[in-house]
């Protein structure tokens, strides 16, 4: 079945649901959503949305903030584009019927702007903690009644259509490959539809789910890096994942997030002898940026044999907490934790991934038609790790900077001919049996990432890790060659190609900086890797592209 469209969104998050909202007004949008439309990275954001809004702040001191943030690897054009964009893509979101917490004590009612880590001011602009779950059902609710918008639930983005499908040769240079959609999975009848596209915009989001430990929804599997990467895209700076420093420890929690904004309140992350121990790591103490938290934790896990930390939030006014952080407090409750009288429980988990699909200031990969935006995109602006509320953010910046690229060129772009793009090849039978045995490999990747390739690595770790992970690669690659496809298969294949590009690029890195630490390169080195980790797959072949 070939379906036509002029914009073809892959993935339901902020970044996607915020710019079908603009190209809707230029054409017919057809947004491929895996499971539910709510279901994203977005709806899990608790912290809320960097900007500057506070008398006290400016947009020279967020930049400065996201710069120290990153670690000495982010584009300044891009955080500067980023950071003065904020503002006015915040009341947009107002505009599409966002409410965020206000201060009511103020003649005129104002944002209540939170403060989080590596912030040297207040711009936290929430929805107390629930800021991602207000935002996506606003955008929801916004294109839910539009008539050039379709969402298809259930949905699954198998592969981008370029001239590989069409047996080409597409070429090595920039430019040189052209994409004219994507094959999708209709997950409910297990059949493949060809989803043909003017222009074709990848927001699907991370892939935590390459870890074991992860604040992320299930359906966070890098599936938008790993399709832009089979296709021949750049990708970058993959070795920078970031690890959310606080997550509830409790064996039915899930890794359930307590909110940087926590720490921002006032919380202090104490040892279990109730001992304050960040002052020991950074200046800033617990409101330290992400990568030095979460590095301090599991030095002092390993320094005691401790499986957690405390965040120890019971100083604080108790009304004021559950006010604040009413969502936090109400799933702690179901663990019998009272967060107003007992310390919270808390481990580092998988939360964010830094790098991605490389892209330009308007969005633009190097592949012709495609464009990136939001946590599955490299826009430069989060360097070697992520400044704390600058993701939705940058989701809302870089889409609108989509939009802004589409409309300028639009007038000037002749309607492409599709070309005859061959039907999917369905054969194949799914063999159970053995289906069940590969099965258990998601396990094994996302154990070996965590014990090999996580907060701290070493040579031997990684190629530990890169040994089993390219044999798992090889043996599902193998049985997705020769099956039937299904949902699971399509994540597993996903999963397995991220945590072999994961590994390969901390390998190529002999530094440590931001979110990438080894004990093996354990200091950071400006004059040789001050630039971003860049590969490609040429002709079937990763290839470290020289800066």
């Amino acid at each position: 079945m070939n379906i036509e469209t002029d914009f073809l969104i892959i993935g339901s998050g902020i970044a996607g649901l915020s710019l079908a909202l603009k190209l809707a007004e230029h054409g017919q949008v057809i947004i491929i959503t895996k499971k539910e439309r709510a279901e994203s990275n977005t709806n899990y954001a608790q912290g809320g949305i960097a900007a500057v809004f506070a008398p006290n702040d400016s947009f020279a001191i967020h930049i400065d903030d996201t710069l120290k943030a990153g670690a000495g690897l982010c584009d300044i054009a891009a955080v500067e584009l980023l950071v003065k964009e904020g503002p006015a893509r915040v009341n947009e979101l107002v505009k599409w019927g966002t409410h965020f917490s206000k201060k009511k004590d103020e003649a005129q009612p104002i944002f209540d702007l939170g403060r989080e880590g590596g912030h040297s001011r207040n711009r936290i602009v929430h929805a107390r903690d629930l800021t991602g779950r207000e935002v996506e059902q606003s955008l929801l609710a916004a294109l839910k009644s539009h008539p050039n918008i379709s969402v298809y639930e259930q949905h699954f983005a198998i592969d981008l259509i370029t001239e590989h499908h069409l047996y080409l040769n597409r070429g090595s240079n920039p430019g040189s490959i052209h994409c004219w959609g994507a094959y999708v999975l209709n997950i409910p009848t297990n059949t493949v539809h060809t989803v043909l596209a003017q222009t074709t915009i990848l927001a699907t989001g991370g892939c935590g789910q390459v870890y074991l430990h992860t604040t992320n929804p299930k359906i966070a599997t890098g599936d938008g890096i790993a399709m832009a990467y089979r296709a021949g895209a750049q990708i970058a700076n993959l070795e920078f994942m970031q690890f959310h420093p606080t997550t509830l420890y409790h064996p039915e929690a899930d890794s359930f997030l307590i909110s940087e904004a926590v720490r921002g309140f006032g919380a202090v992350l104490k040892t279990q002898d109730g001992k304050p121990f960040m002052e020991q790591y950074h200046s800033m103490g617990s409101l330290a940026p992400r990568d030095v938290v979460a590095k301090a934790i599991d030095t002092e896990l390993k320094k005691y044999g401790h499986d957690y930390v405390y965040l120890d939030a019971t100083s604080l006014d108790a009304t004021q907490v559950k006010h604040r952080f009413p969502n936090i407090y109400k799933n702690c409750l179901c663990y019998n934790i009272d967060i107003t009288k007992q310390p919270i429980p808390v481990v580092p988990a998988a939360h964010y991934m830094c790098g991605g699909v490389v892209s330009d200031l308007r969005g633009r990969t190097d592949i012709q038609n495609l464009y990136t935006c939001g946590e599955v995109s490299c826009t430069g602006v989060h360097g070697a790790n992520r400044l704390a509320s600058n993701s939705l953010l940058e989701a809302v910046v870089f889409s609108h900077q989509i939009y802004v690229d589409i409309t300028d060129s639009r007038s000037n772009r002749e309607q492409a001919t599709f070309p005859p793009v061959p039907a999917w090849n369905a054969e194949g039978t799914f063999n159970q049996e053995e289906w069940i045995l590969i099965e258990h490999d998601k396990m094994e990747i996302q154990r070996l990432m965590w014990d090999y390739v996580g907060i701290v690595r070493s040579n031997l770790r990684l190629q530990r890790a890169l040994r089993r992970v390219e044999l798992i690669y090889r043996e599902v690659e193998n049985f997705y060659k020769k099956t039937t496809i299904t949902e699971g298969l399509l994540e597993l294949r996903n999963i397995v190609l991220l945590a072999k590009l994961i590994i390969k690029s901390a390998q190529y890195r002999k530094e440590s900086r931001g979110l990438h630490f080894t004990t093996d390169y354990p200091n950071v080195d400006d004059k040789n890797w001050k630039h971003d980790t860049v590969l490609t797959n040429l002709n079937n072949k990763l290839t470290f592209v020289e800066k």
